[in-house]
């Protein structure tokens, strides 16, 4: 590794340059020079190589010996330190444009009020960056970022999936993380979701009043824009103690939004913890989801005696068949 650099507009020289040449312009060889500094040659060949950061001990011992202060060499170490960051960060923003390729950055200027700068990608990138929380967007190609299992579709994910599930999974998470709320208590969900059973012949304008019985109950429902390419219909996740449950709205207004909903509340009462996709594939821990959700919202017995009640169906009895079971 060089102990010079210049980049851009900036230039630093590594602490070990200068020792270099107090070395030199004093007569000494580095083995004489160590053991006056109290290191070993080895040590101090690797400072001069600008292999390795100087350390406090280092930078006091030079100070005594030369008559500076440590205050001088750590400010060199800094300087030099930051030039490297800036380096890093530069080459580290161009593999992000390669992610950011895969989201919608209207997405997060729509919904959650980021500024409509166009075109000036590496200021979007930084926004959805701080945003989400996250220290870089190659993060969300990490399938173990979300903590989350993304349960049997892993074969079937695209990097393009993986990177906008964990977008919203992220958006989820810093949203429940600022929820007060008990800890989870499975018999007073139980008693939320019955109570949200009463509401499922409306249009879903109660939500909030769900959300707050599931909040007495330990379980935070986040109910989240649907991000382009995410494919996610919902998520659950521990989270100090409470329960995440995470839906997308791009159902809001259809029938659908409701069995998404029981089913991950199925997800969470069978304590299945994970990501459900809207793929074809069902493994078994979605197929007890889907059938706990289709039993609750219409009981089996009670869809046979509507099926057996008549051999035909018009929208009359349908209707009378949804008011009988609320």
């Amino acid at each position: 590794m060089s102990d010079f650099i210049e980049y851009k507009d900036k230039m630093a020289f590594h602490p070990g340059y200068y020792v270099k040449e107090i070395i030199e312009d004093g007569g000494l060889t580095q083995e004489e020079f160590a053991y006056r500094l109290g290191t070993t040659p080895k040590n101090l060949s690797i400072l001069l190589r600008g292999e390795q950061r100087l350390s406090i001990d280092i930078a006091e011992k030079l100070s005594r010996m030369l008559g500076t202060t440590t205050t001088f060499w750590l400010n060199l170490q800094q300087s030099w330190d930051e030039v490297i960051a800036q380096i890093k960060y530069d080459e580290e923003l161009e593999q992000e444009k390669q992610v950011f390729r895969y989201i919608d950055y209207k997405y997060f200027r729509d919904n959650f009020g980021l500024p409509d700068i166009p075109r000036k990608t590496n200021e979007q990138i930084k926004l959805v960056r701080e945003f989400l929380r996250i220290s870089s967007l190659m993060v969300l190609k990490e399938e173990k970022l979300s903590s989350v299992s993304f349960r049997s579709y892993r074969e079937s994910l695209s990097e393009s999936n993986t990177v906008n599930t964990n977008a919203m999974l992220q958006i989820a998470f810093n949203e429940a993380a600022g929820m007060k709320a008990p800890a989870y208590n499975r018999k007073s969900f139980e008693r939320a979701i019955e109570y949200a059973l009463t509401l499922t012949d409306c249009v879903p304008g109660h939500i909030e009043n769900i959300k707050e019985k599931f909040r007495e109950a330990g379980v935070i429902l986040v109910v989240l824009p649907n991000l382009s390419n995410s494919g996610v219909n919902g998520a659950v996740k521990k989270v100090d103690g409470k329960v995440m449950l995470m839906v997308n709205n791009r159902r809001l207004y259809a029938d659908t939004f409701w069995f998404i909903l029981f089913h991950e509340i199925g997800h969470i009462l069978n304590n299945d913890y994970g990501v459900s996709y809207d793929l074809d594939k069902k493994s078994d821990k979605e197929a007890a989801a889907d059938r706990y959700a289709a039993e609750k919202l219409i009981p089996q017995a009670e869809y046979d005696k509507f099926i057996a009640s008549s051999d035909s169906f018009t929208e009359e009895t349908i209707r009378a068949f949804a008011t009988s079971i609320n």
